[in-house]
Order: structure tokens, then C-alpha cells, then sequence
């Protein structure tokens, strides 16, 4: 481009006006937004790398399965036959980092819930709102289940194994296996007592092997079930048990719980072991323990001595009999008419030191010496209060609390000879010596098989009686006790104590109800005789063959020692 000058002339246009250094201003400028770009890229990319490596290998805090994963397996539980109680498996657990999730965690919570239905959806979101970093929503997912959550695509769930326990038969002998916590740890039971052994890594492939029979158990919860649903009782309980070992074959507490989903135990009737931990004032099941301590003892001189069953006075009060027979009783007509009277009088013979020592032998006044931790404490009257009014009540059932597992343990004793042996929960080994200690001799352990078989056979444990297995037994009926105190003539606990074959006792079962309603079709009868002594014979016939102890119609005990010293049935 041209133009003129003043005088027409035409001249250059004039050079763009440049500053000094500007060129090498402006490639500075660019410089600087290079490099800062640069980084922006690199600190982005660093981040991001960062928070890749948390999402992907950043272990959950220590309460996560990652620090369950790690620990040593837990040993199986066994019965006395091998079959598995309790087994640890991998099992898939969901888990969530609630400040990873991405979206809307309701919609999440919607789409979890479907997968997992079993799972309350508020439950759900109340995980995944949680304000902790880590935390689990869910445990034993299905496989399917896991893998429907993993195409949620959401980098805040955490899909990993974790070892699990699985009781592979529900809620059989749960009060006595127990079952373990959140964190792994024994919470009840074995699993509890034997928490250290079974965790113990150096014996993780040795099971651990219990006394019980898993067919017996079945047989005697079926059993009780079946009695307490037909009395409508409000629970039930039982205990099978080897006399000559000591070894428990059979536990049962009734109502039960799944060791698979244990729930809370604050509160929860069916976690309560009435065998080991209730404690019940069991009724005139006593009273052959109470005649063996006056035979030992040479209070009573012959089993023909007789005992008048006139009322006793204590008191404001006055000891009769249910059902009174108008005249003096033999020793045995005590046990076979069960004489609240004729009972009474043999413990005051007894008097109150010998009777103490006699139940501290047979470990009344002591916790059951059994392996679980859940174990009721005896009640029984201060020594400043042992007076006799304590001695007589006692010695027909009343004013002391045991166990069902210390009477078992006492029946033992009365029938396989006077040998003590503390109850065990575990299998002993074989040929390896038995604990236990002399309480009564040969002599008073054969009159009371012999007093036992009548009282079933003659008395009021007829409904108890097992066709060829020689049973002997006795009924226990006691009323309950009233919280603000005195005893409920409405409600009863029911029992029978009991023992077969009585010719060569091998098995010794007790089985309770707790506030039987009545037997319609024994009249509506809420006693021993009438509400369950019928479970009684009904374990029996059931698990005597599993026992190898096969009937014989042919066989009785012999009751010579007694014989004629009782009038019998229909004379």
C-alpha cells in the first residue's frame, strides 16, 4: 500500500512500530503456560493414581473379614461318631466404603435390596449413609447374588471372602455347641469353652469330639417337641447320659434357636440351657436319693422298716401325702406311692450333717462339673438356716434348686453301682480311667434299682414303662415358685428320672416340662404321670436300639431284696 506525500509524491507505507524485546516477552509468556499445563496434567494424573491404588488395594480397617480372612481356621466340631457339629467355609460377605459411592445412594439401596431380598432395604441404606469408611451390609451371599452385585459397577462395594461358621444341622444341640460372634470369637456353648482350643492353629485339622450321639439328640428333641406342643407347656428340657462314664449322649433344651442365625441373647427365652443353667426345685425325683442316703448311712435298718404317714407339723404348715394310703409304709411302698410323709421322716433320721455331706458327694451343693460355661448356681438354705424343716423338704424334693444335669449325674450314681462320675460333654477315650468317686455301696445301688423298677412297674411311673427294656424310674411333680414368693398351685414343673436296663443299667434319662397345661387324654392330668413320663418311654423305645441295647420280654431285674414288701398293683 502506497500513498502521497504534500506534494503528490508517492511514498512507502511506514514500518509497524515494534517495542524492544516483545518477541522474547511474549515466547516467555507461552513458556510459563506450557509448563504449568504440564503440571496441572501430571498433579491430575498423580491424584487420580492415587485414588486408583486406594480403591484397588487399600485394606478395610481391622474389624473388616480381611483381618478375619487372615485368621487361622477354626476346627470343626464332631460328635462321638464323626458326624460334623459346626464347620468352618469361605463364604462370600458384602461391605461397603460409603464415601465411594457414586450416584444416588437410595436408587442403590433399591437395586442392593433386589439382590438381596432377605436384606431390609432401610438396613441397606442405613450402610450405605453410614459414616464410617468402611462397614458391612450384608454376609453369606450367594454366588449369583455376589456376582449380580458386582455388575452394579460400583467402585464403593466391596464384594470378598471371609471365613464363615455353618452349623450343618440347624438348631440340633445348639445350647450346647453354641455358636460364635461377629468378630469369630466363641459366644456360647463349647464354641465358647473351647474358643482358645478351636482357634488354636497348630490343631486346626483336629476336630474336636463330643459325648453326644447326633441320633440321640435328634431323637430325644423330636420327643420333647412333641410333648411340650401337646401339653402346650412353656419349655421343655432333657438329658440322656452314659452311667458308667458320664459322658452326656444327649442335651436338649427346648425352646431352640438356629446356631445359624443366632439372633441377640439379651431377653431370648430359647438361648436359656435349662439343663445346665435353670435351676428347678425337681420334686419327688429326689426321693430315691434321699432313701439310698438312709441306707448308707444305717438310719434305716431294713427295707422292711415302715415309716407312718400320718401328717408331719412344721410350723404354720403341715407335710402330707397326694394321695395317702390310710397306713405305715415299707421303705419301698415310700418310693413306689411316693410318700412326701414317709420321705420326710428318713431324711429327719438322717438329720441335717450326714444329708449335707451326701449331697456335696453327689455334687448338689456345687455348679454341674460340666465344660460349658453357662452354669446355674445351686440353691439350697445358708448353713445358719439348714434347720429341720429345710432337712424334711429337701429330702422329698423342695426347698433346694438344681439342675436336670446334677439329677441325671445322681441317678448314675444310684443305679450303676454308687460310683460317682462327673458329667462330661466330651468323649473320653477309649480305655482311658474313668473319674469318680464311692457314694453308695453295691448293696444300696441294687435295692434301688430294685425300688426304681417297682416305682414304675407298681407306682405312679407306669406311663413311663418301655416294653423289654426294663425300666425304672420315678415321677416328679413340684409347683413353681411365684416371683414375689411362695409356690404357684397352678403351675407345676414335671419330671421323670429314670434308668434302663435296670438288670445291667447303661443309660440314665431325665425329661422335664415347665408348666404343663394337661393331657387331654389322660384327663387333663398336669403330674409327672400323666405329662411326661410318656416322652420318657418314647426316648426310650427310640434310641435303645441306636444304643445296641436290643428288648427282651423274657428278662426282668432281680427284685428279690424287695419282694413282698410292697402290695402290688390290682391286690
Amino acid at each position: 500500500m502506497r500513498r502521497s506525500d504534500r506534494a503528490g509524491n508517492a511514498t512507502p507505507a511506514a514500518a509497524e512500530v515494534r517495542l524492544p524485546g516483545a518477541r522474547q516477552a511474549a515466547l516467555g509468556v507461552a513458556r510459563q503456560r506450557l509448563v504449568v499445563g504440564l503440571f496441572a496434567v501430571a498433579l491430575f494424573a498423580f491424584v487420580l493414581g492415587l485414588r486408583l491404588v486406594e480403591l484397588a488395594v487399600a485394606a478395610p480397617p481391622a474389624s473388616s473379614s480381611r483381618a478375619a480372612a487372615a485368621a487361622p481356621a477354626r476346627a470343626d466340631i464332631v460328635d462321638r461318631n464323626g458326624v460334623v457339629l459346626a464347620t468352618t467355609y469361605r463364604a462370600m460377605a458384602l461391605a461397603v466404603r460409603p464415601h465411594d459411592i457414586l450416584g444416588d445412594k437410595a436408587a442403590l439401596a433399591d437395586a442392593i435390596h433386589a439382590i438381596l431380598p432377605n436384606r431390609p432395604r432401610d438396613a441397606i441404606l442405613a450402610a450405605l449413609t453410614h459414616d464410617g469408611r468402611f462397614t458391612f451390609v450384608a454376609r453369606r451371599i450367594m454366588p449369583e447374588q455376589a456376582e449380580a452385585l458386582r455388575r452394579l459397577g460400583q467402585p464403593g462395594l466391596v464384594l470378598e471372602r471371609e471365613p464363615e461358621r455353618l452349623y450343618p444341622n440347624g438348631a440340633l444341640a445348639a445350647h450346647l455347641i453354641g455358636f460364635t460372634g461377629i468378630d469369630g470369637e466363641g459366644a456360647m456353648g463349647i464354641e465358647r469353652a473351647f474358643d482358645q482350643r478351636l482357634r488354636d492353629p497348630r490343631r486346626s485339622d483336629e476336630p474336636l469330639v463330643l459325648a453326644i450321639d447326633a441320633r440321640v439328640q435328634q431323637v430325644l428333641e423330636s420327643e420333647l417337641l412333641h410333648q411340650k406342643t401337646r401339653q402346650g407347656a412353656e419349655a421343655a428340657a432333657g438329658v440322656v447320659m452314659d452311667v458308667k462314664t458320664g459322658e452326656v449322649l444327649a442335651i436338649a433344651s427346648l425352646p431352640a434357636f438356629d446356631a445359624n442365625a443366632p439372633g441377640g441373647l439379651a431377653g431370648m427365652p430359647s438361648h436359656m440351657n435349662r439343663i445346665t443353667l435353670g435351676v428347678y426345685e425337681l420334686g419327688s425325683t429326689f426321693k430315691p436319693v434321699t432313701v439310698a442316703m438312709g441306707l448308707e448311712a444305717g438310719t434305716i435298718r431294713s427295707l422292711a422298716e415302715t415309716y407312718p404317714t400320718t401328717g408331719i407339723r412344721i410350723g404354720r404348715h403341715t407335710i402330707r401325702d397326694l394321695h395317702p394310703r390310710g397306713r405305715p409304709l415299707t421303705v419301698p411302698e415310700v418310693i413306689i406311692h411316693s410318700s412326701n410323709v414317709g420321705t420326710a421322716r428318713i431324711a429327719e433320721a438322717l438329720g441335717k450333717d450326714r444329708q449335707k455331706a451326701f449331697l456335696a458327694k453327689l455334687g448338689f451343693l456345687d455348679r454341674v462339673p460340666a465344660e460349658i460355661l453357662e452354669k446355674g448356681r445351686t440353691l439350697y438354705p445358708s448353713d445358719a438356716n439348714w434347720g429341720l424343716s429345710s432337712v424334711l423338704t429337701i429330702g422329698f424334693g423342695h426347698g433346694m434348686a438344681v439342675t436336670p444335669l446334677h439329677l441325671a449325674s445322681a441317678y448314675a450314681t444310684l443305679v450303676n453301682g454308687g460310683i460317682h462320675h462327673p458329667p462330661t460333654f466330651l468323649k473320653r477315650p477309649a480305655g482311658a480311667p474313668v473319674p469318680g468317686e464311692r457314694v453308695f455301696s453295691e448293696e444300696v445301688s441294687a435295692a434301688s434299682r430294685a425300688m426304681l423298677r417297682a416305682a414304675v412297674t407298681e407306682g405312679t411311673g407306669r406311663r413311663a414303662d418301655a416294653p423289654g427294656y426294663r425300666v425304672g424310674g420315678k415321677t416328679g411333680t413340684a409347683e413353681k415358685l411365684r416371683p414375689g414368693g411362695g409356690y404357684d398351685r397352678g403351675r407345676n414343673v414335671t419330671t421323670f428320672a429314670g434308668a434302663f436296663p435296670m438288670d445291667d443299667p447303661r443309660y440314665v434319662v431325665v425329661v422335664m416340662l415347665d408348666d404343663p397345661r394337661g393331657d387331654p387324654e389322660a384327663g387333663g392330668g398336669r403330674t409327672a404321670g400323666a405329662t411326661i413320663a410318656p416322652a420318657f418311654r418314647n426316648v426310650v423305645l427310640r434310641v435303645a436300639p441306636v444304643l445296641g441295647v436290643r428288648p427282651d420280654m423274657r428278662r426282668e431285674p432281680d427284685l428279690g431284696m424287695i419282694a413282698g414288701l410292697y402290695q402290688e398293683r390290682g391286690r
